[in-house]
């Protein structure tokens, strides 16, 4: 994803060899540091829930705000960030290029679907408009993979790029696209606005149950540190998750604290399916369903073949947290 953009991160490693430039102890012992975020939305509030935790404990927390998960991957290898969770692929990019990076947490299952304007197999969509976010984003990597797996040879459907799930939504609502890649989110809202005139094409969340599209990733040197305050942060997020898995409300509430103007009727509906499809399990990351991420996005050309989930991860604080 985005792989020439990322090519700067092996001189940015370089530079973050020596400590964390961003993290400071303050004179009574306790930390100030950052933690980047991508767009907030509704998967990203059990993070801020745990950063809170991590602020009672005494340390000074700052959460930038970032457009592209690219920038927040550029300054983790700089040192100028200690944690940020999103996208899983240009993490992985950046390790590859020996950027001090560690994937440290799952923050969501995959919950990407396809749907269309009807039940539609994929031979059905040659030729078709299919809207996607950009040619290097994760559910575009799902939806190549489907195509080469399902279609007869040679019968793909037409990429149009379009933007954001919601987007797509939009304009599969409004009969530009014939299908599209879509969260839960989106998938809500298109049942609540479109009835039965859409069907789901295929669950990704079925058919991918190990890929993990979006985690949680920290500097490397941060984690070396200040084990403590990063295993506070760990376990907070796992313990937020489990009061989600216990009660979707926890959630509701959640996104009414943190993000109040994306509160909606569908809210309590996400939250729901969320918890059904087991969505949020931050201790849920493993070795084995790490390696099955890796190996997709080789598949996906996104990194080259050979990188083991141990030269990805570092599992000993979802392991301390159980």
């Amino acid at each position: 994803m985005h792989l020439k953009r990322l090519a700067a991160l092996a001189v940015m490693s370089a530079l973050a060899a020596c400590g964390v430039r961003g993290t400071e102890t303050n004179p009574d012992g306790t930390l100030s540091f950052s933690v980047a975020v991508t767009e907030p939305d509704i998967t990203t509030v059990p993070i801020l829930a745990a950063v809170d935790v991590v602020r009672q404990a005494g340390h000074k927390v700052e959460v930038v705000e970032l457009a592209e998960p690219e920038l927040a991957i550029g300054g983790l290898a700089e040192g100028a960030y200690a944690i940020s969770a999103e996208a899983t692929s240009p993490a992985l990019s950046a390790i590859e290029q020996e950027a001090p990076i560690r994937i440290i947490a799952d923050a969501i299952g995959n919950q990407w679907a396809i749907y269309g304007k009807s039940r539609v197999t994929c031979d059905d969509l040659n030729g078709r408009p299919f809207g996607i976010f950009s040619r290097g984003a994760v559910a575009t990597a799902m939806t190549e993979e489907w195509v080469r797996t399902q279609c007869t040879a040679d019968r793909r459907p037409e990429y149009l790029t379009i933007g954001g799930s919601d987007v797509r939504a939009q304009a599969l609502v409004a009969g530009e696209i014939d299908a599209t890649a879509l969260e839960l989110a989106d998938v809500v809202a298109l049942e609540r606005s479109g009835g039965s005139a859409f069907a789901q094409v295929v669950d990704f969340g079925k058919t991918l149950p190990d890929l993990r599209p979006q985690t949680v990733y920290a500097n490397t040197a941060f984690l070396a540190e200040h084990r403590e305050v990063a295993q506070l942060f760990v376990s907070a997020l796992v313990r937020e998750h489990a009061k989600i898995n216990a009660d979707p409300r926890h959630l509701v509430s959640l996104v009414s604290k943190y993000l109040p103007e994306e509160e909606t009727g569908d809210v309590a509906e996400i939250a729901e399916r969320s918890v059904k499809a087991g969505l949020f399990d931050a201790g849920g990351l493993t070795e084995r369903n790490m390696q099955v991420t890796i190996d997709f996005f080789v598949r996906a050309g996104v990194i080259e073949p050979g990188m083991k989930a141990k030269d990805a991860t570092d599992l000993s604080f979802i392991k301390a947290a159980a």
